[in-house]
């Protein structure tokens, strides 16, 4: 058995930035623990906007909290009063008794299949709509391919499939995966189905082509003319 390691951490300062972008040595463990509360309630309240991605910047007199999202609308509202919404809902769960500015900043996310978490999100919906998983695999595979910019992809299922009695691990892939690659830029995404018969596992590893520079500005591909 291989030592397995998440992609995206492997990879952070060679193709990918960190989520979290901060400096603090005394309240180090304090703003941590914020950070992946305030990722939680987000991603988990507002479900059907389609996040992909919460991104966190904090200075000493400001946090910004920015949301890569497949339907904006959903966030902002009528006039704006979603981004009111998100603010108080944050600082009451989270920022109580401490005075600070809260920024909510919407960022659209354009192309769907480029990011793994949003793939996830789509097969786990589905497999709680009680879609057999294989057609769930097929379709996914097809509708991600298409896109040009990816060059491979990989998603993997587990649990009770289609209400088995015992658990099971099924996976499927199209194009090239090279996970030993530290240039290669790789996005992975996890999330849950909470079915009847239990909870099934969706792993999704989509990779975009290799990085030459460390700025992460130019994308190569690999079959180079």
């Amino acid at each position: 058995m291989g030592h397995k390691v998440n992609p995206v951490g492997l990879r952070i300062g060679i193709t990918n930035t960190w989520r979290s972008r901060w400096i603090s040595k005394k309240e180090y463990q304090e703003n941590l623990k914020q950070d992946i509360k305030v990722r939680f309630l987000v991603m988990e309240k507002w479900k059907s906007a389609a996040i992909a991605d919460v991104e966190i910047e904090r200075s000493p007199a400001m946090i910004n909290i920015i949301i890569k999202t497949a339907r904006p609308g959903v966030l902002i509202g009528r006039g704006g009063s979603g981004i009111e919404d998100i603010q108080k809902f944050i600082k009451s769960n989270i920022f109580k008794n401490k005075k600070i500015v809260l920024k909510i900043e919407v960022q659209e996310v354009k192309k769907f299949e480029e990011h793994a978490m949003l793939i996830a999100q789509n097969i786990a919906e589905q497999l709680e709509k009680r879609m057999p998983f294989r057609r769930i695999l097929k379709s996914s595979l097809d509708r991600v391919v298409k896109n040009s910019a990816i060059k491979g992809i990989k998603i993997q299922l587990a649990g009770r499939l289609g209400g088995a009695e015992m658990s099971r691990l099924e996976w499927a892939a199209k194009g090239t995966l090279p996970l030993h690659t530290l240039r290669a830029n790789i996005d992975f995404a996890k999330a849950t189905a909470f079915t009847t018969y239990g909870t099934l596992g969706v792993k999704v590893w989509l990779y975009k082509g290799e990085v030459f520079d460390k700025n992460n500005s130019e994308k190569v591909n690999n079959n180079k003319e």
